[in-house]
């Protein structure tokens, strides 16, 4: 059994996801006020995340990036930024916010096939069964917090629609920390970013901004203020500098199975506000979730069994010298 240690982007990626967690009810609490849409958070994520990379930049070391390197960064926006927001947003307008929190724990699942397609990452029974506990544990707190919306309350004609745009938007973010992987690793997080919410800010700009203009500023409430500045610099700037740092250090299926702790600081943030308690199959979930990451960490990559298969072959070799 082969176990990866690296702390450092386990840390990055809990982090990451814990932050997300946290902007799920900070954004219904925003969105509550009837101030902003969706979109205009979104916009203000991009934006702000942009400003703050541009400002960060300017106290690190200069670093160039080729006219291909760029073509690229632009094309690694669309799929983790403007696909995957932009579809999530637009999918869960169409669909209940349940079906859609359903859904979300599709991403994992994806992220090890892609691997498996792109970086011939074996799929092994490990995986397959740590993202099973994962994503039964994920289901387990979602549809115990009683988060899915009436069938009323949504039309069957664009619930499909709205589920499709969903699902698609875990596989742009699947694609995205599949496929860049090893591009990553040839610059500095806040010069990877900075270009990437750049790109992302341009392609964004001209769908909201009918919705920035109409937007209530003064209606803002203190909190509401709060919990934007959260969004933009937590649950945006840090958050997509750690995944970064992550997405350089763990194999990409164990990096997507922290995807599954959004959930579970959802559900720790209600029971902090009193809008749920703790029971056994909570606990039951927590087991599963953190089971199933201790299992894709454990189980064996490209590198692990390159390793023994050569080391297989230099015992063969020596034994019938």
């Amino acid at each position: 059994m082969v176990m990866n240690y690296d702390w450092k982007g386990h840390a990055s990626m809990f982090g990451a996801n814990a932050m997300w967690g946290f902007m799920s009810p900070l954004s219904k609490m925003v969105l509550a006020g009837g101030a902003v849409t969706p979109l205009v958070i979104t916009d203000l994520r991009i934006a702000g995340a942009m400003v703050l990379f541009w400002i960060a930049s300017l106290f690190q070391k200069p670093e160039h990036v080729n006219h291909k390197d760029l073509v690229s960064l632009f094309f690694a926006s669309l799929f983790a930024i403007v696909f995957n927001q932009g579809c999530f947003i637009f999918g869960v307008s169409l669909t209940s916010p349940g079906d859609a929190s359903i859904i979300t724990t599709s991403m994992p699942l994806w992220a090890m096939v892609l691997a498996a397609f792109i970086l011939k990452e074996p799929i092994t029974g490990r995986k397959v069964l740590g993202i099973a506990f994962g994503a039964g544990g994920a289901l387990l707190l979602i549809l115990g917090s009683g988060t899915n919306a009436a069938p009323s309350l949504v039309n069957a004609n664009t619930a499909i629609w709205g589920d499709l745009l969903v699902l698609f938007a875990q596989l742009c973010y699947a694609f995205y920390i599949v496929f860049y992987k090893d591009f990553v690793n040839k610059y500095s997080f806040v010069t990877i970013m900075k270009w990437m919410f750049t790109y992302s800010f341009i392609c964004t700009l001209p769908f909201s901004a009918s919705d920035l203009m109409n937007a209530r500023w003064s209606d803002l409430q203190p909190a509401e203020i709060g919990g934007l500045l959260f969004i933009v610099a937590g649950a945006t700037f840090v958050s997509y500098m750690l995944v970064v740092i992550g997405q350089k250090r763990l194999r990409p299926t164990v990096a997507g199975m922290y995807n599954y702790i959004q959930p579970l600081v959802a559900c720790v943030v209600a029971i902090c506000l009193g809008l749920d308690s703790f029971n056994v199959i909570k606990a039951v979930a927590v087991f599963l979730i953190f089971g199933g990451v201790y299992f894709v960490t454990s189980s064996r990559s490209r590198a692990d069994l390159e390793k023994c298969k050569g080391r297989a072959m230099n015992e063969s070799f020596q034994s019938k010298s």
